[in-house]
Formats: C-alpha cells, structure tokens, sequence
C-alpha cells in the first residue's frame, strides 16, 4: 500500500521548496517545514555581537609604537582590512539583492535576514578598526580597485554571480537553477569559504603571537559567524 506524503495545513510537503514553490505563502512562516533553518537562525542570534564590545587599546598602542609590527605585517594587516571591508558588502548586498528575492520558503528567507544582519556587523566592524586605529578610510576601501589581488578576487566573484542581479532572471527551468546555484557556489564556497578564512588564518596567526589581538578577536567572531 502506498501511503501519501503528510500535508502542512493545506500545502503539501512536496510543495513547501526552499525556491519556486508556487502554492508557499512567504509570509506564513508557520508550520515550519526546514526546521534547521530556524534552528540556524536561533544560534545567529545567540551568538550576536557587537565591534564595540572588544577592546583595542593594546591594538592602537601596537599601531602606533612602530616597534610590535613589522612593515610586512602591518601591509598584511592593511591589505585583511582592504579585502574584508569590501568582500563583507559584496556579500551582504548578494543576500539581500539577490538570493532572498528567489527563496519562497518563509523560514529559510528569515535565515537570510539574520544572515544579512550579520554582514553588516561584520561591515561595521571594519568602520571600528578603521575609527580606532586612525586609518584612511580611502586607502582602505580603495584598495579592491587598488590593490590587483584583491581586485581579481572580488572581480572573479562578480563575475560568477552577475546573471541572477538581473530583475528579468528567474529561477525557473534546469539552466536558470544551475545559475543559481553558480551563485551559491561563489560566495558560499569560493568567497567566504576560500577566500575569507585565507585572511581569517593571517590575521588569527598575528594574535596567536599577541599582536593586534583586538582586531585578531574580532575576526574571530566573524569567522564564526561564516561558520
């Protein structure tokens, strides 16, 4: 005997799809179907943090005594700034631009809110680096034309993911599907998995050898939060 699959108030199991499910009303978030999203959700906000609640007096004090860093490290430290400061906008503006509109799942777009919420820390946390060690904000948030390495990462990113910013693309169909998907793979794997936890070992490996350990916590949290 086969046995049919349990419905949801009215809506079938089969058509409660994270994307291109017609029958899913995005404002009714209950009953949920993906409860890991909410559980995912539930650990963001238990986790939150602020920039403000971490000290870097030691960090302004290293910054500035020309002794504790070498000119290497402090090009290193300047370049994580540079790259992040970016990359965390980039990301955010792909969540909210871009993925959020084609999810249909009501669930899964509040995850994409806590998620977008996260990316702005993490952009505010380099507004606080910046503030607090007395950078050019210009230098700073120039160098992903400036600097070539970091222009080629966040080129080579845009590039994956220009298709679906279009306001005609849907997800509808195999090939737009895949698009998608080519999306999720840039900034979920290749962005924030390859290219952030690169600076992510940089910056934490100055901490370990207590140097700039304000700005090596605060990649800390980031670096939980993408986790």
């Amino acid at each position: 005997m086969q046995h049919k699959r349990p419905e949801l108030r009215g809506v079938p199991v089969m058509d409660m799809g994270i994307i291109n499910a017609a029958k899913t009303d995005p404002n009714k978030i209950l009953p949920m179907h993906y409860l890991w999203a909410r559980e995912y959700y539930k650990a963001g906000i238990m986790n939150n943090w602020t920039p403000e609640e971490i000290s870097m007096q030691k960090d302004v004090e290293q910054w500035k005594s020309g002794k504790h860093i070498s000119d290497d490290e402090r090009r290193l430290i300047l370049w994580n700034l540079g790259f992040f400061s970016t990359a965390e906008s980039l990301t955010a503006n792909n969540i909210v631009l871009a993925v959020y509109r084609h999810v249909t799942n009501p669930e899964c777009r509040q995850y994409l809110l806590r998620q977008a919420f996260e990316e702005a820390i993490h952009t505010d946390t380099f507004i606080y680096c910046c503030d607090t060690l007395g950078l050019d904000p210009d230098q700073i948030y120039n160098m992903y034309q400036s600097i070539p390495s970091i222009k080629e990462k966040d080129d080579f990113v845009v590039t994956l993911t220009t298709s679906i910013f279009s306001p005609e693309f849907s997800t509808e169909g195999v090939d737009n599907v895949q698009k998608f998907l080519h999306d999720l793979i840039g900034f979920y794997v290749i962005m924030e998995g390859i290219f952030f936890y690169a600076g992510f070992a940089m910056m934490l490996a100055l901490k370990r050898q207590n140097k700039m350990i304000g700005v090596g916590e605060q990649f800390e949290y980031i670096m939980r939060d993408e986790s």
